[in-house]
């Protein structure tokens, strides 16, 4: 008994290990490249970054212990069934509640560390999270400033600098444009020939201007204007308080409370709403690990009962029951928000209903009652669809007839065995993965679903639109997975060394899945330049309608900036302007800065309270205003106006009507032409040409992924598909750490944009070349 007692463990304990790692990277990945771009925006240590990982992760071992310790489950004991051992342990002598004891051992283990990360781990990786954020947005913000863009993370300002020098420990900027909006209806404007900028330590920067002009005026007496100048001034600026970067989840200061301030806080106020979140946060913190118990009294008779679904069987049902589960938790703590049902109550409803559940089927698995019949029938049509697309076992003379047909032709019998074999793992593996991210996106609506009574057509519509950008970031990693499950199950059954015995090479072999690799990679292109743009516009506007947020528009009703068409011999020119009618081409409280390009002093300022584009006269007619030129740091003429126009200024309405369209809602050919537009209006299009690039260079590492993968395959030897896993996660997590580190760099102008989206390829093509070639054939 203790011998099968062990073999039994040995099964699950691997099972979960790999899954929990194949969950937490999937669930890890969508926050990987925000986290990185944070990093590398503020030019953070190495050590920033494994402090980032670490305390993120905590956070996702919540939701994927309880994961990992079904899976583990279901697929441990559903080899065993399907492998008939189950029934030869029942007849002899093994009852229901002994497998229950052994799998029993797994849970606990899940339950233990499940209490030690929510309880210890998980609020304090928060806290420390939330500080690391703080210290993160402070520092080398300096160096983070690009030439020819407006910035506006710093409060109450708004900053323009033609051209930025690195320094050692500062910056040197050149042409500076510097708008205080304390009053937003009058800006102050200072413009500098030169600034040094450094770090202050108190969340600023100080910047030493030199050789500058101030201007200052009100806008309740227009009259007043006063200019002065300056060889050297130092001025602080405060870094803004925004917070538009996800390091953790949107609750994280309820998050980062320990235990015993929840319940401080619950016990001090039990009536009030803090006291009732604090209360429903502690009773989270202890039912999500009890999950591993409850979900172990459903999976063990469902483990038990599968017979022929094997590996897809036990993955579709993990999703399927960790979305009843999460969806029934998410419904229990809505209404205990609500005040419709005690906290305790709401949060361990889905505890008790899988309770419930897990002890009638074990009851029904002991009686050997047909409740569970349905399953294993379930298992064998999951089992049965997928061997349509599977090759015969017999399949192995197809080996010895290759010769027949001739060994220059493609595609042989043994390609056609090969793609089978490759098509159904991706397929599985590809099906499996977007399933579960919809899954989890759907819990992270679910709040806003309930709250806005959004109708369930409308949420699935979004999910349905949301799709195809899941698949088209997914398919390389399940390229990947399927190459190293394909390639290794081969080796380790002694296939590949039937083909090298009858004179056939390793490389044709794996030719039909490099060709398929390369076609899936066009198809990528293909797909993300015809289908994904319109799917992503769509499934944001529906996410808007989730959200309960109002019909989304491009242009901001205050405090709006654009620079001007550049033209030889004639001013640089700024526009600002608190309200854009974009239907009736009106502004409201618009100033027009002229500048000198040479010195970049203001030469003319140009104020009107209202103006309107006349079609009959192609101008701006501009109202209720004045207008002033300067020169040096004196006022030279100013002329109050009624109604004036200024033909000089060639600007149409068009000009002012540029989306702020995001690069994954545009096709290659619309976001290069969208980028020529923007390069003369001081928008920052460094991260859209290393994304335009990226358009390119990212279906192309399907191809790179599937020459990596057949050399770790055939290294894993006998070690089975979990170490073809394992090593794919592996992969996966090194590719993708690479390339967000890439982009982000060249998000922030420290790389070239082609080279920061075509290195990963090219590394880990080079890698996988030279693996590949190294490899006995």
């Amino acid at each position: 008994m203790r011998i099968l007692s062990r073999y039994i463990l040995r099964e699950v304990f691997s099972h979960a290990l790999i899954g929990g790692a194949l969950f937490t990277f999937i669930l890890f990945m969508r926050d990987l490249g925000g986290i990185l771009a944070l990093v590398v925006h503020n030019s953070s240590s190495l050590v920033s970054v494994l402090k980032i990982f670490l305390f993120t992760l905590p956070n996702t071992f919540t939701v994927t212990i309880p994961m990992a310790v079904l899976v583990g489950i279901l697929l441990g004991l559903g080899r065993l069934a399907a492998d008939s051992e189950i029934t030869a342990m029942r007849a002899s002598g093994i009852g229901v509640l002994s497998f229950v004891r052994i799998v029993l051992v797994v849970a606990v283990l899940g339950w233990l560390v499940g209490m030690a990360n929510s309880l210890y781990f998980a609020p304090r990786a928060s806290a420390a999270l939330l500080r690391l954020k703080a210290s993160l947005l402070t520092s080398q913000a300096s160096f983070e400033i690009q030439p020819r863009v407006f910035y506006e993370d710093f409060k109450d300002y708004v900053l323009y600098v033609q051209n930025v020098r690195a320094g050692t420990g500062a910056s040197n900027w050149q042409n500076i444009f510097l708008a205080n909006l304390t009053d937003p209806s009058s800006p102050q404007i200072i413009s500098a020939e030169q600034a040094t900028v450094v770090n202050d330590t108190d969340a600023t920067l100080r910047m030493r201007l030199r050789n500058g002009v101030e201007h200052e005026t009100s806008a309740s007496q227009p009259n007043q204007y006063n200019i002065s100048t300056f060889g050297v001034t130092d001025l602080p600026l405060p870094l803004s308080d925004k917070d538009d970067t996800r390091l953790g989840r949107s609750d994280a200061p309820i998050l980062a409370l320990s235990s015993s301030e929840l319940i401080a806080r619950a016990r001090n106020s039990p009536n009030s709403v803090d006291g009732k979140a604090a209360l429903i946060e502690f009773n989270k913190r202890l039912s999500y690990p009890a999950a591993c118990l409850v979900l172990m009294l459903v999976g063990v008779p469902l483990g038990m009962a599968s017979r022929r679904g094997g590996k897809s069987a036990g993955f579709v049902l993990t999703i399927l029951l960790v979305f009843v589960y999460y969806f029934l938790s998410i419904i229990g703590v809505a209404l205990a928000r609500q005040g419709k049902v005690p906290p305790f109550a709401g949060v361990w409803l889905s505890n008790a209903v899988f309770g419930i559940c897990g002890v009638f089927l074990l009851r029904q698995i002991a009686t050997g009652n047909a409740a569970l019949a349905y399953f294993g029938t379930i298992s064998s049509w999951v089992k049965t669809w997928f061997a349509k697309f599977e090759a015969p076992a017999q399949r192995s003379p197809a080996v010895a007839r290759v010769k027949r047909q001739g060994r220059g032709r493609f595609p042989l019998i043994l390609d056609d065995y090969i793609l089978r074999e490759f098509l159904t793992t991706l397929g599985l593996v590809l099906v499996t993965f977007v399933m579960l991210l919809l899954v989890f996106t759907f819990f992270e609506l679910i709040g806003d679903i309930i709250r806005n009574k959004t109708p369930f057509v409308t949420v699935g519509e979004y999910l349905i639109n949301l799709t195809p950008s899941m698949i088209y970031t997914i398919t390389p990693l399940s390229v990947l997975l399927a190459v190293l499950v394909t390639f290794g199950t081969m080796h380790r059954t002694n296939e590949l060394t039937a083909m090298k015995a009858t004179g056939i090479s390793l490389y044709r072999v794996a030719l039909p899945v490099l060709v398929i690799s390369l076609l899936v990679a066009s198809s990528l292109f293909a797909f993300d330049e015809l289908y994904v743009p319109s799917a992503n516009r769509r499934q944001e506007a529906l996410r808007s309608v989730i959200k309960g947020k109002p019909a989304q528009t491009f242009f901001r009703p205050d405090q709006k900036w654009m620079f001007g068409k550049q033209e030889a011999g004639r001013p640089d020119r700024i526009f600002y302007y608190q309200f854009f009618d974009p239907d009736h081409d009106r502004f409201a409280n618009v100033t027009v800065f002229e500048l000198d390009p040479a010195t970049f002093t203001l030469s003319r300022r140009i104020f009107a309270a209202t103006a309107h584009w006349e079609p009959a006269v192609q101008q701006w007619i501009f109202e209720s205003g004045w207008v002033r030129t300067f020169s040096g740091d004196s006022i030279k003429t100013y002329a109050p106006f009624e109604v004036s126009t200024f033909p000089e200024i060639p600007e149409q309405p068009q000009y002012f009507k540029k989306e702020s369209l995001q690069s994954q809602e545009m096709s290659f050919v619309q976001l290069r032409r969208y980028i020529r537009d923007l390069s003369q209006s001081g928008f920052d299009t460094m991260p859209l040409l290393v994304q335009l690039n990226r358009k390119l260079a990212y279906p192309l590492i399907t191809l790179v992924m599937a020459v990596l993968a057949i050399p770790f395959a055939l290294s894993m030897g006998r070690r089975g598909s979990l170490a073809g896993i394992a090593a794919a996660i592996g992969l996966a997590v090194t590719y993708w750490v690479t390339a967000a580190m890439f982009e982000a760099m060249g998000n922030v102008n420290m790389l070239p944009a082609i080279l920061a989206a075509w290195s990963p390829d090219v590394l880990f093509g080079l890698v996988g070349s030279y693996l590949l070639l190294k490899t006995p054939t």
